[in-house]
């Protein structure tokens, strides 16, 4: 079985007080219940907003530079994700769907390596 990561990924100015009310939490609450009954999911995170993010890059001298924000300059982020377990690639997708209309957002689904 190969290990997959489903993204969520909010515009950069989503406010989860604003956005998620009780029958998305309720909607999210029931995928990760099938996911567990199913025993596809591996992990499941929500992220903080971009803006607290910390980008790390190698300077020419060798010296790591940290800087505030994240690492690419987008109008979107990941905001939270799963990694699970499934058969083949329509499986994932399968579940991506599933969280595309729990989180009322657009998901990405990619294999690990």
């Amino acid at each position: 079985m190969t290990q997959y990561l489903v993204a969520i990924h909010h515009p950069d100015d989503y406010d989860p007080s604003v956005a998620e009310d009780e029958a998305m939490s309720r909607d999210i609450d029931a995928l990760n219940d099938e996911m567990k009954v199913a025993g596809v999911r591996i992990f499941v995170g929500g992220l903080h907003p971009a803006s607290s993010a910390r980008s790390l890059r190698v300077q020419p001298n060798g010296e790591v530079l940290v800087t505030d924000g994240p690492y690419l300059e987008t109008k979107e982020h990941i905001g939270g994700f799963w990694v699970l377990e499934a058969a083949d690639a329509d499986e994932a997708l399968a579940w991506g769907r599933k969280a595309a209309v729990a989180c009322r957002a657009p998901v990405e689904v990619r294999p690990f390596h």
